[in-house]
């Protein structure tokens, strides 16, 4: 693991493997997020183990991130027989987890596996269709995924369990700080939350001012935990956070909870805020042209806008009904999958 939302996932998977007595770990941090606001908070907040090995791995283009991940990760493996690689997501330490693996004929299992958005100009899609198609177990967390894989030839070692960050959120919920909205200046279900991070919508100089324009002229505060990436983004570019914006540092976890939770809707390019906001009940806008997570468009509760600032406003002023079935699981996805290893691992 290496980034926010593979923090989140393995809170849920590293609690149900460490209750087992015949499942041992070796938790090993990768630090693609590195810093305190992106990952000493998650940690703290989740109660997630201190990693038992930390790479020191830090930023980088994909080729360096993911070459200088594998040439760390390799010993770590090399040191003790290993029945299992577990990698999460689809961050570049998901890749190099996936290689070093598959190149050292040890075992891959793959939380989350099965995610599709078709869109082979993000860095992410990469990472997944690889890991997918090197792993020998697949944790999927819904039908949709199941049925991707299908799709690939992919049967073997498929195993829906529902959606880790589903159990994560479940046990989280009573915990969440709202001093964040104190601390933001807003009141509850009287302001927006936007997050934007993905390559495609940072790296994109026109497109990021297209979107932030378009957030900026909405009629409430949209609060903007504003991610590394973008703020050295807008900042190269001299785009200002202005109009309704009101930009603050990046959130921890219980701290964004809460601001998803009491927002009149969600604006983000993230996948996992998009199943946040289902499973929350808020609305959400996604500023990006597809999703990993067809099912929340399909029952109404997710709007793809893209970046067009038209698009944006209609989808924070439609209608939304009430959020349909219960799409990511029941909250036993990181059971389930501590079963499923337990039972690998003795073959």
């Amino acid at each position: 693991m290496g980034a926010r939302p593979q923090f989140v996932k393995a809170a849920a998977v590293t609690g149900a493997l460490r209750s087992r007595p015949d499942i041992s770990e070796v938790l090993v941090h990768t630090g693609q997020h590195y810093d305190t606001e992106m990952s000493d908070v998650f940690f703290t907040e989740l109660h997630l183990p201190q990693p038992d090995r930390s790479l020191g791995v830090g930023s980088g283009t994909h080729a360096v991130q993911t070459a200088g991940i594998m040439v760390a990760l390799e010993p770590v493996v090399m040191e003790s027989p290993t029945d299992l690689l577990l990698i999460y997501g689809d961050t570049n330490s998901t890749l190099a987890g996936a290689l070093v693996g598959a190149k050292m004929l040890v075992p891959i299992g793959h939380v989350e596996a099965g995610m599709r958005s078709f869109n082979r100009t993000m860095p992410e899609e990469i990472n997944r269709v690889v890991s997918d198609h090197v792993a020998s177990l697949h944790f999927c967390p819904t039908a949709t995924a199941v049925d991707n894989l299908r799709a690939e030839g992919i049967t073997e070692g498929v195993h829906l369990v529902g959606d880790v960050m589903a159990d994560v959120l479940r046990m989280s919920l009573p915990h969440r700080k709202t001093d964040a909205l104190t601390d933001a200046g807003v009141s509850p279900h009287d302001y927006y939350v936007l997050t934007l991070h993905r390559a495609g919508n940072t790296d994109d100089p026109s497109r990021l001012d297209a979107i932030l324009r378009a957030v900026s002229k909405l009629d409430a505060p949209v609060v903007f935990p504003i991610h590394p990436r973008t703020r050295a983004a807008m900042d190269k570019a001299g785009i200002r956070a202005d109009g309704s914006l009101r930009p603050v540092p990046p959130a921890g976890y219980l701290e964004f909870l809460a601001l998803e939770s009491e927002a009149r809707a969600v604006l983000t390019d993230s996948g996992g805020v998009q199943k946040e906001a289902y499973m929350l009940g808020v609305p959400c806008v996604t500023l990006r042209a597809e999703t990993e997570w067809p099912e929340t468009v399909d029952t109404g509760w997710n709007t793809l806008a893209d970046a067009d600032a038209d698009a944006i406003a209609a989808g924070v002023e439609r209608a939304h009904p009430a959020p349909g079935p219960e799409l990511f699981g029941d909250g036993r996805a990181a059971a389930r999958i501590a079963d499923i290893c337990s039972t690998f691992a003795q073959r």
